[in-house]
């Protein structure tokens, strides 16, 4: 997605601006305060947010090992200032008050990316809106009824963390009590009220947001949260919750039946359709026999810019775009549209599309605090898993790509390509819950750099998020800024691509053409003191690592750079075949390289090795559906904030330290 207000002098295809999260807030406080508009005396003086825990389960009889498991799996305790969540979640406990939600257009219905990326079809640029949502669920609407529980105001339980505890702990016991269950102090007795705090209306979703918090209480947490305030939750190894307990619920069955899902998630299959729907136009995916006929090497991250509802509405109309699944935030169900075999219409890059899957998270890029639950992140993360020890796709930030580092496959197309899940995205915690963390692998000496900032400590100035130049909300990021200098008043790296008249990088929360994302890696050009230097886009890029609070961690591997006596080599949007592997009837797809050049004596990080490939499938029928596999061979290499190819005819593959 593109999820700012256009800057001036940002790419074409800017969507239209959200209000940030500040405003989001403001607007809910708005809201007329359901039980009156005078605040209550303070409940919970208790010293801090450990203590405020504490108080809730005694004054609501909650087990505190419960209470803080489910605030775990909400929100890891974080308050994020009063803002809500993607789903109008609030606070520690994420209650929920929908009319406080951003609402706005999806991310594939505005902008100039063509999603689908074919050149042999003409361009898809759907314009659908995400339809208005007919009646809110319960689930997103807990917030009122933890204020008519506790008596304490809405707007307290939005802004106060001590008192929305209150209202989950409050939440909990009426749970408890309508399962028919005592005020017990065993934690294992909850099982049944934990998952019905998760909202969903069927049995497998809630079991497995259970089976989470279980978890989590059993190993046992402690993390700093964004206030600064030190929270722990006690391991418990051996708690053994009571699982029958979830039959008593009256909720409806659920699985992974008729899905391609792990069985530790909850998804459902709700299919986007393969219809034709007039002469030559047909949707809104393509047919396939993936990994038979062609590998599936990556899983693309995306953001939805839209609530489920009515994301859901748009997947099965046939005119629109297509992707393999959608999440859900608040408690991490999962929506299967598109089997693996076939191909999406998603990432804005046809060679991309056809050997990938593509993961659409329920939120939106400009809003800092409308905020991903750590039941979305787990489920994600256990999805990606499942898929990349099916297709062989190793776990890395080169195969698993956030859509905005996909390139470009032409020139004309770099500056519309779409920059979702942008830079709240924790990819740090992310690649955690993968089991793969980011770490040092080598020496000062071992010629590379995995990006790593401190997600809550890196907080680098974004503008755009509610009008062109105007600053976004302050907050963790994943992303570190790329100057000209080792100087943070030097000019930003230049992207020749996204700005080809030479127009300046800029600060925009859109702007990735002077920026890197954690978990990336790059060739080491240069160091002074506090800064490093690293090749980008054809030039030397600095940006700043100090010993206190590094950026970034030492790495080695392979590195391509140009053959000896060359100057400099193209590089390409896409790995396509020579025009002589095409078969009779295929029309020959333009090897054309991108605006950039990889110069001389600099060095990029190999991701893949592969054949250049194309799919054609541009009838509805699969009977002229044709892989076209070359023999020339390209490298997939991180660029810049995007991925690019260059032909192995052109380089030399050497190790990072020589």
């Amino acid at each position: 997605m593109r999820g700012s207000a256009t800057a001036p002098n940002a790419p074409a295809g800017r969507r239209r601006a959200l209000r940030t999260a500040g405003a989001v807030a403001s607007a809910a406080l708005l809201l007329p305060v359901l039980l009156g508009a005078a605040p209550t005396p303070e409940r919970h003086p208790s010293a801090g947010l450990q203590g405020a825990f504490a108080a809730a389960a005694a004054e609501y009889h909650v087990p505190q090992s419960v209470l803080l498991g489910v605030s775990y799996l909400q929100s890891r305790w974080d308050a994020h200032g009063g803002a809500p969540s993607v789903t109008g979640g609030f606070g520690p406990m994420h209650l929920t008050d929908a009319r406080a939600a951003i609402t706005e257009a999806p991310h594939h219905s505005e902008g100039t990316e063509d999603a689908r990326g074919d050149q042999a079809r003409a361009a898809l640029l759907p314009t659908t809106k995400v339809p208005e949502n007919a009646e809110l669920p319960a689930r997103l609407n807990t917030l009122t009824k933890a204020a008519t529980l506790t008596g304490i105001p809405a707007e307290r339980l939005r802004t106060d963390p001590a008192a929305n505890i209150a209202g989950g702990a409050a939440l909990l016991a009426a749970a408890q009590k309508h399962l028919g269950q005592p005020l017990t102090a065993d934690p294992g007795e909850w099982y049944g009220a934990v998952a019905t705090f998760s909202g969903a209306d069927d049995s497998a979703t809630a079991a497995a947001y259970a089976a989470d918090v279980f978890q989590v209480m059993r190993g046992g947490e402690r993390r700093t949260t964004d206030s600064g305030q030190s929270v722990t939750l006690a391991a418990q190894p051996g708690l053994a919750p009571d699982t029958a307990q979830l039959k008593r619920a009256g909720l409806r069955a659920g699985g992974t039946a008729g899905t391609e899902c792990p069985q530790s998630v909850s998804c459902e299959w709700i299919p986007a359709p393969y219809e034709e729907f007039g002469e030559g136009d047909f949707g809104n995916h393509d047919l396939g026999d993936r990994p038979s006929s062609q590998s599936i090497k990556y899983i693309v991250i995306h953001d939805t810019e839209g609530r489920w509802d009515g994301v859901l509405n748009l997947i099965k109309d046939p005119t629109y775009v297509s992707w393999n699944y959608t999440l859900r935030s608040t408690d991490g169900h999962i929506a299967q549209h598109v089997k693996a075999k076939d191909v999406a219409w998603h990432a804005g890059n046809w060679d991309i599309n056809a050997r990938s899957v593509g993961l659409e998270h329920e939120g939106f890029l400009v809003s800092p605090d409308t905020w991903y639950t750590e039941a979305m992140y787990r489920s994600s993360a256990r999805l990606v898993k499942y898929l990349a020890g099916k297709y062989g796709i190793p776990l890395d930030r080169q195969h698993i790509l956030g859509h905005e580092n996909v390139p470009g496959p032409t020139t004309s197309s770099v500056p519309g390509m779409h920059t979702d899940p942008g830079p709240y995205w924790d990819w740090r915690h992310y690649f955690e819950l993968l089991g793969k963390p980011f770490h040092t692998t080598a020496d000062p000496d071992g010629g590379l750099v995995t990006i790593l900032p401190d997600y809550a400590k890196n907080r680098p100035e974004y503008t755009g998020c509610t009008a062109p130049g105007q600053p976004c909300a302050p907050h963790g990021s994943s992303e570190v800024r790329l100057y000209s200098k080792p100087d943070e008043t030097s000019p930003l790296i230049k992207d020749i691509g996204l700005r080809p008249g030479g127009g300046d990088s800029t600060i925009d929360v859109n702007d990735v053409g002077s920026r890197v994302s954690t978990g990336q890696q790059y060739a080491v050009a240069d160091r002074d003191g506090d800064w490093t230097a690293i090749w980008y886009l054809g030039q030397k890029a600095w940006f700043k690592n100090p010993k206190k609070q590094s950026t970034a961690v030492n790495a080695s591997g392979l590195v391509v750079m140009p053959k000896d006596g060359l100057a400099d080599i193209p590089v390409y949007g896409r790995a396509y075949p020579e025009k002589g592997a095409y078969p009779a009837g295929v029309p020959v797809q333009s090897v054309s390289p991108l605006s950039y050049r990889l110069p001389a004596g600099q060095k990029y990080v190999v991701g893949d090795e592969m054949a250049g490939e194309y799919y054609y499938s541009a009838t509805f029928t699969m009977d002229s559906h044709k892989v076209v596999i070359g023999k020339d061979r390209y490298y997939e290499i991180q660029f810049g904030h995007r991925v690019a190819f260059v032909r192995a005819a052109d380089v030399q593959v050497v190790p990072s330290a020589s």
